[in-house]
């Protein structure tokens, strides 16, 4: 009689060869008989999703002895860093991620779970993003950092971190940004007075709206001066549309003089000046040549 799948170690057609079904059960994606539900069937569907994107970015790495090294901010159960360890690192003779997460019962658990594994080369942080910046935990400089829903300004934290870091790729997926609706209540009845653009954010609604596209605006111009190349596209398949804008920046050192410019008048339009002075800060103008002025391509990656 021929084996069952079960039995014959097929868990399901969207496992993929050689990943790891006890680490599929820990994080409740697999049932403990092995099985997939719909709701765990579409989670596996967006993680891989997401992997597919940072996994194209890992390949563009060049080989070191040391491997890559990858830093997962907001990393909750640590979901997307298991699986990135599971699906490229596990192999690979060298390389490190990093989970920072300021919940540290969840620091404990992710800790045992990899033990559990034995993935060796995964450590987690009890910190802030803010704190992991100066951490001596974490070493000089990172590959790769990701920031998925990293509540309001820990995104920029994020990003503050990747410069730090000279990070090649920074994977975000911004969410709750309040930072920029505060400042355009704030001065909200002086803007009506000034332009009718402010009508944009006059009701509430709008200005929780207006505040997060203007600071997910703000950051893609940031780090196109600080000399990174963005592509904006859409994380499909997460559940709430209005936190599903995914931002991936690479490095190529062509710092855009137009893009601090254009960042700069944002600012004194929307009255965020004070922003210069703390989630934005301008390196140096650069010398560059037009073409470096150029704006990034806006076409998925």
């Amino acid at each position: 009689m021929p084996a069952k799948p079960q039995e014959a170690g097929v868990i399901a057609p969207e496992i993929r060869p050689g990943q790891s079904i006890e680490l599929l059960k820990e994080l409740h994606i697999l049932t403990r008989d092995g099985k997939l539900n719909q709701d765990s069937r579409r989670k596996l569907k967006q993680v891989y999703h997401l992997f597919q994107f940072i996994e194209k970015l890992l390949l563009e790495l060049p080989e070191k002895a040391s491997g890559i090294t990858l830093a997962d901010h907001g990393a909750g159960k640590s979901y997307l860093g298991f699986i990135i360890y599971d699906l490229f690192f596990k192999d690979k003779p060298a390389g490190h991620i990093y989970g920072i997460e300021t919940r540290g019962e969840l620091v404990q658990k992710s800790r045992e779970l990899a033990a559990k594994l034995g993935f060796e080369r995964m450590s987690f942080l009890n910190l802030s993003v803010a704190e992991s910046t100066q951490s001596d935990a974490l070493p000089e400089k990172i590959d790769v950092v990701t920031a998925l829903h990293a509540c309001d300004t820990a995104t920029d934290d994020a990003i503050a971190f990747g410069l730090q870091k000279q990070a090649k790729f920074m994977v975000l997926v911004p969410c709750c940004q309040a930072e920029v609706a505060r400042c355009l209540s704030q001065y909200k009845a002086l803007s009506l007075t000034r332009t009718p653009l402010a009508e944009l954010w006059r009701h509430p609604l709008h200005t929780r709206e207006m505040g997060s596209q203007i600071t997910n605006v703000l950051r893609c111009l940031y780090l196109e001066a600080c000399g990174y190349q963005v592509t904006v596209t859409e994380l499909v398949g997460w559940e709430h549309s209005m936190k599903n804008e995914l931002i991936i920046a690479r490095y190529t050192g062509q710092k855009k003089r137009a893009a601090a410019q254009r960042l700069r008048a944002l600012l004194q339009e929307f009255g965020l000046t004070s922003l210069l002075d703390s989630r934005f800060v301008l390196p140096a103008e650069p010398e560059t040549s037009p073409a470096a002025d150029v704006t990034a391509s806006e076409t998925p990656v």
